[in-house]
């Protein structure tokens, strides 16, 4: 196996979410997927092999398989693009089917997937406890334009949202109690926001479960985010739209995510991003 080393949604060339990409003409054994996930040692590693019209796709974090992940996506097709040419590929997940797009520009390749369909509901108040709790927030804290919400394109996220830019500069957390958290109510990510307009959103995604305190840039999150914003009627989202994220400024990896949304509760969600090659 050769893998290529990619990360996604970058900020020009720097920043981005590092991941592994493997295409060969069949998938490794699961075994050997999850050894080279671990050697390589990024969030995720993307594994990928024609079947028929499609590809066949499985993503590893170092310690186990997961159903989806956005930014090893985006590096996905990028590479796609690079190494066939630019287009559209439908991609067979193990718990789904969506697709990527890949195109090349003055400055460099993007990518934009289409994720799987989306969710949302109030969080549980006994889980918001846990999350202020966690982070060391109060009711005063939170922006009450985006109520707190668990988010789902593809897997579940807790989004908070925070009155102040200052709060979200500050995110500290238990590792250990975050962890326990995230996987008692399986928890991706938990995203804290500060809304800057109704277009631009800064986010911190805590990632415990993924062996890392913090994510630079979250595809998946993006894409459930997106969904929510549906679903609470976000000003600038009714009748459909998009917005920007920004994330990983305050971790030193500056990224940028791109959000395309139908307007239409539960629909797919259009995450969209540079990358660049590691």
């Amino acid at each position: 196996m050769n893998p290529q080393r990619i990360a996604a949604f970058s900020n020009g060339q720097t920043g981005g979410n590092p991941a592994g990409v493997v295409i060969q003409d069949q998938l490794p054994a699961p075994k050997e997927m999850q050894t080279l996930a671990r050697e390589i040692g990024y969030s995720e590693t993307v594994f990928a092999a024609p079947m028929g019209d499609q590809w066949q796709v499985r993503y590893y974090s170092p310690e186990a398989e997961v159903a989806f992940c956005g930014h090893a996506t985006i590096a996905l097709g990028v590479a796609l693009g690079e190494t066939y040419q630019a287009g559209t590929f439908d991609l067979n997940l193990s718990q789904g089917s969506i697709s990527v797009s890949a195109a090349e520009t003055q400055n460099g390749w993007t990518a934009e997937l289409k994720s799987p369909e989306t969710w949302s509901k109030p969080l549980d108040t006994a889980l918001l406890e846990q999350l202020k709790s966690l982070f060391g927030l109060s009711d005063d804290q939170l922006d009450p334009r985006l109520p707190a919400t668990l988010g789902f394109a593809g897997n579940q996220h807790a989004i908070l949202a925070l009155r102040n830019r200052a709060d979200l500069k500050n995110m500290s957390y238990d590792f250990d109690t975050g962890l326990a958290l995230m996987q008692e109510h399986d928890l991706t990510t938990i995203s804290l926001l500060y809304v800057e307009s109704d277009t631009v959103i800064v986010s911190r995604n805590a990632f415990a479960i993924g062996g890392v305190v913090e994510d630079p840039a979250t595809g998946a999150a993006a894409a459930a985010l997106g969904g929510a914003l549906v679903d609470l009627n976000w000003p600038s989202l009714q009748g459909g739209g998009a917005f920007q994220i920004r994330q990983g400024e305050d971790m030193g990896q500056p990224s940028i995510l791109n959000v395309t949304v139908s307007g239409k509760s539960g629909d797919s969600v259009h995450v969209a991003g540079t990358a660049r090659n590691i």
